[in-house]
């Protein structure tokens, strides 16, 4: 078998040959660049000033407490029923994201609706 260096490879369905030459040349996007340039724009570059991880949307589940009860317990509760949970009023509750606990904090009213006042951030969160 006789191999030649100008024989042909495909890649991609496009032929080439090793007596071809390509030519690399790197293409400079304005709006990419994360250079300063506020001497030369009013506006700084997209890049400095918007992180795209902080438009991602996740889902933060606060736990609050919870109960252990038999299915029958469940089907016979009837309404203005109360449960109580295992939590204490005062005790910290847990943020957990991604089944990952990232904070704690304390349950408080704000304008008639549930809030949470952060008390602890296991890992400082950087942004």
């Amino acid at each position: 078998m006789n191999q030649h260096p100008e024989k042909s490879a495909s890649t991609s369905g496009a032929q080439v040959t090793a007596q071809d030459a390509v030519e690399i040349q790197m293409i400079k996007l304005p709006e990419l660049d994360t250079q300063d340039h506020t001497a030369n724009n009013k506006s700084a570059p997209v890049m400095t000033t918007i992180n795209p991880l902080h438009a991602v949307k996740a889902k933060l589940q606060v736990y609050v407490g919870e109960v252990e009860m038999t299915v029958g317990e469940l089907l016979g509760l009837k309404q203005h029923q109360i449960v109580t949970l295992g939590t204490d009023v005062d005790q910290e509750i847990d943020l957990v994201l991604e089944g990952h606990t990232v904070a704690r904090g304390h349950l408080v009213a704000v304008d008639g609706q549930f809030a949470i006042q952060i008390s602890e951030l296991p890992v400082p969160l950087k942004t």
